[in-house]
């Protein structure tokens, strides 16, 4: 996991480049970048409720969120069956794994957003 300070320090690096363009090659890069961004709050919304892995599927992480999915709908399915226990730890597992992500929210979309910005950028240069 990247630290919020290590982020700042990249959006920063990117925005020097950035500023560094023509104003043509950055007004296309603030185009295609505006559309591609993701919330921050967004991404907390989504990872506040209850059913684990949406904001996963946010950011585009198809599998990692179907992980998350499949493990809590298998915790909640075994609730209702003598495996009872083994469910309540399933749950409790990923529900400390989701409040991490929650309370990292920020850090994990902007960097998020750097890898987005940084693509852009790289595509705009070659052009």
């Amino acid at each position: 996991m990247i630290s919020s300070d290590e982020t700042l320090e990249e959006e920063e690096r990117l925005r020097k480049l950035i500023r560094a363009l023509p104003d043509d090659k950055r007004f296309a890069f603030y185009k295609e970048v505006e559309k591609q961004l993701k919330d921050p709050d967004t991404y907390a919304a989504l990872n506040y409720l209850f059913i684990a892995g949406l904001h996963h599927f946010y950011l585009g992480k198809w599998i990692h969120g179907l992980f998350n999915i499949t493990v809590f709908l298998a915790g909640t399915v075994m609730l209702f069956t003598p495996l009872a226990i083994a469910g309540v730890l399933l749950i409790i597992i990923i529900t400390v794994i989701e409040l991490y992500a929650l309370f990292k929210s920020q850090a994990i979309v902007q960097a998020y957003n750097n890898g987005i910005s940084e693509k852009i950028y790289r595509q705009i240069i070659r052009k």
